[in-house]
Parts: structure tokens; sequence; C-alpha cells
């Protein structure tokens, strides 16, 4: 082959590698409903198409409201450790691509950093614990409803995972049109917050969702469960594309608490 073609060749070779790369990089983000991994066999629906995936949970990130749509995870028994760490700081969130917001935005806000996969469901390792600590996995909360009716909430999760050993949970803000912000990234304020919990077991699976206003309440929390249903037609999200046709119907449209021991 002439010299004179063999630098025309490369260049095209070349071209044609960095097409691809950045094809892969550009699909990275991109809806998964599933994936080899069991913690992340029950991933919802993406109405971004931004899925991004972590050791310890998964996420679907909105850049227009500047936090998750949803956070999905396994929850196991043997999670529940009473493991004390030092608490880490706060960091922007390296695998998505428009970048998480910075916690600054919550600076003097009035806001907590409200966490979606609590770091007290992640203290088996150290390395688990600090992923709670990406700004990808917050949202603004009111602190009284942090503190109190939604963290009844996460601790009812960790009762149900203690008696059922194994649970599929998703969590987020209900992401609206026209929702106040803070910060000079414009975080979106949700008015509502809902957390869905799934028991996967072979013989008898059930769901329990719950939808409550972001404030807080003394109200038990069997008074906010929803059908997984109510939950999609407000969130435009598809919360169980895995499982079995049959078996979603039967439990999406669920208000009840029966097989839950509240």
């Amino acid at each position: 082959m002439k010299r004179s073609y063999i630098y025309p060749l490369l260049i095209i070779g070349v071209s044609v590698l960095f097409y691809y790369l950045e094809k892969q990089l550009d699909n990275s983000n991109t809806t998964i409903t599933k994936t080899t991994d069991s913690s992340f066999f029950y991933l919802p629906s993406s109405t971004t198409d931004a899925i991004t995936i972590h050791s310890n949970y998964a996420l679907s990130y909105s850049e227009k409201h500047e936090q998750p749509e949803w956070v999905a995870y396994e929850l196991k028994k043997e999670h529940l450790t009473k493991n004390e760490f030092k608490r880490p700081y706060f960091e922007i969130d390296p695998k998505i691509r428009t970048n998480s917001a910075d916690w600054r935005n919550y600076k003097k806000s009035g806001y907590d950093k409200g966490h979606l996969c609590p770091a007290g469901d992640r203290r088996f390792t150290y390395d688990a614990f600090k992923e709670t600590f990406l700004t990808s996995n917050i949202s603004p909360q009111n602190h009284d409803f942090n503190a109190g009716i939604w963290n009844r909430l996460e601790q009812k999760v960790r009762y149900w995972t203690h008696r059922y050993d194994q649970l599929y949970v998703i969590t987020g803000g209900v992401l609206e049109e026209q929702l106040p912000t803070i910060g000079y990234e414009a975080v979106s304020i949700p008015n509502y917050f809902y957390k869905i919990i799934l028991d996967n077991h072979a013989t008898n699976p059930k769901i329990i969702a719950f939808l409550i206003p972001h404030k807080e309440s003394s109200k038990p929390l069997s008074d906010f469960i929803v059908p997984v249903d109510h939950l999609e037609k407000i969130t435009g999200i598809d919360f169980f594309p895995a499982l079995e046709d049959s078996i979603e119907k039967r439990l999406e449209v669920t208000a009840s608490h029966s097989g839950w021991k509240m």
C-alpha cells in the first residue's frame, strides 16, 4: 500500500473510534430496565433518559429540577447495621454528565439536604454510607418534615426490612411545573414526596406506596397510602416495568396496608 494512503486511513480509523466512544458515553445515562446485578433488577422508567447506576443505589436525574426524579435501591436485613461513621461532606456526583446541583444551593436556604436513599440504610460499609452524600441523592426538605413524618416512614421501612428480610425501595419528590426553587441553580422544592416499597416474595409479592405533602404531620402513615397507579399518573414514571404484567396490574391498584404490619 502506498504511504500516501496510510495517513487518511489512520485518520478515518481514529475518527470511527472516537465516534464509537462518544456514542458509548452518550448511552451511559440512558434508560435501563434490567441489569445483571439483582440489586437493580427492578428499576423504574426514566422521563429524562438519565439513569445512573452507583454501587449501592440507582437514580434518574432531572437536570431541569436539579435532583433525582427517583432513587431506587435494594434493602436487606444485613444492610441494617449500627455502624457509626464520620459524616462526610456532600459532593457533586461525577457520574451525572450535566453535573448534579452544588450543595451550596442549600446554604442558608432554610431547607435540609434531604437524603432519598437514606444514609441510615447504607451503614454496612463506609463507602456505601459515603455514596449517599452525593448531591444527586438529595432534595430540599423542610426540616420538620425531614426529621418528622419522613423520618417515621424511613424507620418503618427498616422495621419492615427486619421483618421481611429483603425489600426494594423507590423514593422521590413529585417534580411538577412551576415549583419554587432555592439557590443559584434553581433547585426545585417538591410539594409532595413519595416512597414505594416492594416485597418481591416469590409466592406472595406485595407493594405499599405513600404520597406525603411536604410538611410535618402527626397523622398516622396509613393516612398517606396511595395506589402505585396514582403515583405513575402524577409523575409519568412506570415504576416496575420488569414485573410480570399480571402481577404489576394487580399490585399497582392496591391502596392498602394489608400484609404490612403497621
